[in-house]
């Protein structure tokens, strides 16, 4: 167990150097100045070139991308350009909110995912199975954003049962969890409904029925505790996915995460919270199983 983790996190070193490198270059081709969107354009020249100074955008493409690597390996991701706080504490403070829509869409799309799973393997190639699986497949394809704009549309605009933005309540977490909770709900539900046909077709499965036990014990006590290990797998695979990939999903109901931040950052040209933020991501984003 300590060589497999050793190894996993020798493995995080090259990962790290690569999103490094690939950000910072793409922030360093992109057209713009920070410079310019800090001082607005009536700024004298002379006050451009001090604070150009200040932020150390004087040096050459490898002077700071060297610079940068040197700051990450000591632990630290730079200052923000707008509130001159440490990156670090950026992300600190926008972290708590991105892991509580996180755990709220989670646990909703465990809910949705093992109910329908069991269901449909329980009824195979019965009407609720298709259409689980339909709606599964649906829910899997669905663009976050776009879900995302129609539920507020219909709950926050025209029926006015929900708030449409902001993060200060159980009901501002709702319509946000439903949104990026929905292709998760569709991936447990697959592979809960995959792992469950394999296990009743078990002759223990039998042995349970022959002995007189009721259905509702043989799939909940031996079918299902069996039938939870690669979808308990898939759910930890799915909260990292949530808890780094709800970029466009915060912007939309403006809740104060990690994704949000990153959004206004790329904005504002604020290149070191661009670049901590991709880097806290990849680290959360989970690989695939046996990789």
């Amino acid at each position: 167990m300590l060589k497999y983790l050793f190894r996993r996190l020798l493995m995080m070193i090259p990962v790290m150097l690569g999103v490094i490198v690939i950000v910072f270059t793409l922030l360093y081709i992109t057209p713009g100045d920070p410079v310019d969107s800090i001082l607005g354009d009536d700024a004298t020249p002379e006050a451009a070139a001090e604070l150009r100074e200040e932020l150390g955008l004087n040096g050459t493409y490898v002077e700071r991308l060297g610079k940068y690597v040197v700051n990450v390996a000591h632990g630290d991701l730079g200052i923000c350009y707008a509130t001159k706080q440490p990156v670090a504490a950026r992300i600190a403070q926008a972290f708590p909110n991105s892991l509580k829509l996180a755990s709220c869409s989670i646990v909703l799309a465990v809910i949705i995912g093992l109910t329908f799973g069991i269901v449909s393997a329980v009824k195979q190639y019965s009407i609720f199975d298709s259409v689980a699986m339909t709606l599964a497949m649906i829910g899997n394809a669905m663009p976050n954003f776009w879900q995302g704009l129609l539920l507020m549309l219909l709950f926050a605009l025209r029926w006015k049962l929900l708030p449409a933005s902001g993060f200060n309540g159980w009901k501002y977490m709702i319509l946000p969890a439903v949104t990026i909770g929905t292709s998760s709900a569709a991936a447990i539900a697959r592979m809960t409904r995959s792992s469950m046909l394999e296990v009743i077709r078990q002759d223990y499965i039998v042995t349970a029925e022959a002995k007189g036990q009721t259905e509702m014990k043989i799939i909940i006590v031996h079918a299902l505790k069996n039938a939870l290990i690669p979808v308990i797998t898939t759910v930890g695979i799915q909260f990292g996915n949530l808890l780094g990939g709800a970029v466009l999903t915060e912007s939309i109901f403006a809740i104060p995460g990690l994704g949000k931040m990153m959004v206004d950052a790329i904005k504002a040209r604020n290149y070191p919270v661009v670049q901590g933020g991709v880097l806290v991501v990849a680290d959360i984003q989970p690989g695939e199983p046996g990789s």
